[in-house]
Order: structure tokens, then sequence, then C-alpha cells
């Protein structure tokens, strides 16, 4: 695992995979099956690691949090950057961050909530989170009433934020005023479109953000890494090529919730045994599989 923090060229060079977290029938971590998609990632150019929300760390134990930890560290390339997550509750926040002190992590991101949450207060936790963990936040912006641009600047500016993760979905991409502000008082070198293949090249085209993040990369990191290449290439017409086969299994996932979805398609496609959902998620109907299992195992044959 690379240790070293985490900089604008890090974000450029490589699509941040949010990988789901393979379980045991018990629920414990199922580490064959994890190191499987770790490979598969790596294998396929992707070189940053971000476990959040599809990985459900929601609802992880505190009390599990120094194992998964060790094994992340442990499984990832020495030069694949392994990015965990924290909270998203106050109480989660500063316990899990009192763990990684005990690790090398050049960075973990705050999962957002916004109940019971205050802009100012997320501005004090990060404040907290950093100063015991000893690492800057990955800030992790999914709503706007969860942290106006203004605050985000100044954690920004207080040296406490690594890299911001910007996931607002807008119905028309091209049109969002949060962002616009955002990357008026943050260098966008710093910002991360993280709502997958979709907006991303009208977030990194028209707004300046740097990079994207993907779950879909799980299933086909070749065409997502060769996608980010096309974008930075200003070839447009060849990114819009490689999006299109990210759109079936994109679309199930708007459709039936992002996390399930890339859950059971990860493990459909064959990639690897991504086992029981950790509660309070739970799987899809039935009746849903083959459909996800299809866009799945498509996306799949596209990974070249």
């Amino acid at each position: 695992m690379k240790t070293t923090p985490i900089t604008p060229s890090d974000l450029r060079n490589s699509v941040v995979a949010v990988p789901p977290l393979c379980r045991k029938s018990d629920l414990t971590l199922a580490h064959e099956e994890n190191t499987k998609l770790i490979r598969h990632l790596e294998a396929g150019g992707v070189t940053t690691l971000l476990y959040g929300g599809n990985a459900n760390l929601y609802n992880i134990a505190v009390s599990e949090y120094p194992a998964l930890l060790e094994y992340l560290a442990d499984a990832a390339a020495a030069e694949t950057l392994i990015v965990p997550s924290v909270g998203p509750f106050y109480g989660s926040i500063v316990d899990q961050a009192d763990i990684l002190k005990r690790f090398s992590f050049p960075t973990a991101m705050i999962l957002p909530t916004l109940f019971p949450a205050k802009p100012a207060g997320v501005q004090i936790a990060v404040r907290e989170f950093v100063k015991r963990s000893g690492i800057p936040a990955v800030l992790y912006i999914k709503d706007d009433a969860y942290i106006t641009p203004e605050a985000a600047a100044e954690l920004v500016k207080e040296g406490l934020i690594s890299w911001i993760k910007y996931a607002i979905v807008r119905e028309d991409p091209s049109v969002d005023p949060y962002l616009s502000k955002l990357v008026q008082l943050v260098d966008p070198s710093i910002i991360v479109s993280g709502i997958g293949e979709q907006p991303a090249i009208i977030h990194v085209r028209d707004f300046g953000v740097t990079g994207y993040t993907s779950g879909c990369v799980c299933v086909a990191p070749k065409p997502s890494a060769q996608m980010l290449k096309a974008i930075y290439s200003r070839d447009f017409d060849q990114a819009e090529i490689l999006r299109a086969k990210f759109g079936a299994l994109e679309d199930l996932r708007n459709a039936h919730g992002p996390i399930p979805v890339l859950h059971h398609a990860v493990q459909l496609a064959g990639v690897a045994e991504t086992g029981p959902f950790l509660p309070l998620l739970a799987p899809l109907a039935g009746d849903l599989l083959p459909g996800i299992e299809a866009a799945a195992k498509h996306l799949l044959a596209q990974n070249i």
C-alpha cells in the first residue's frame, strides 16, 4: 500500500474505484474474495481504491474496524492507494480516528449524513478527526445541505482536506450552481467527480475537476481507465463511446440503488463473491437479479 500523501497527480492518473466489501456467510470479512477484487482492479490500471458507501462502511462495527484496516493495508499492491472511510456519526468518527492513528493510511473519507447534522457541526467533526487521526480528511459532499461551499473552502484553507468527493446528483450535471461556486473557492485539482462515469466528462471538461470515482469500474476497470485517459487527451468522442459501455448497469443502479446493485453485479459477473449484505442493507428482489447479471456480464465482456 502506498502511504505518501495523495496528490492531484494521483487523482488524475487513476479512476478512484469505490468497491463493495466481500463478506462470508457469517458476515466476517472474506479476505480471499476481497483480494480477488483488488487484483482485478489493479490489473485494469486502477491504483486508487476508496472504501466507503459501496463497502457499506456506514454500518460497520467499530470493533471490526482495526481488522479491516489491517487487511486492506496488507492486501494492496505497493503502489496502490487505499482510502478507508469513517463515520458518518461523530462517535464513530472520533473512535475510528483513534484507530487510524495506528496505521499509515494517507487519508480517510468522512461519510456524510444529513440527520442530525449542520454545516458548522460538520466543520467541527472534520477538525476533530484530523486532530485525532493525524491525517487530512476526504470531504464527501453528497447533498447541498450537508456543508456550504464556503465552509468547505474554510476547511481546505486550514489544511485539513486531502481532496473532495463531489457527488450531488443533478438532472442536468452541466447546470450546477453549487459546483460552480465550489470550484471558484477551492482549487479544482483536489475536487473529484463522485458519481461514476455518467457525469464525469462534464465535470472534468466543464468544471475543471480532477478525475472521478466509480463503482462500475469494479466490473470493468480497463474501459473506465481508458475513458479517464481519453478525457485528459480531450478525445471527448472516444470518452463518450467508453462511457456508454457503463450505461446499462448504471441505469440499474439509479433505479434500484447504487450500493445493492453493485454488490450483486460484482458477484453475478464472476469477479468476486461479495456474499451477504451487512445490515441495515439487504439483497434486492430475486426478479431483479437476471437483469443485473446480464448487464454485469455484458460490461465485463468490455473489459479489454
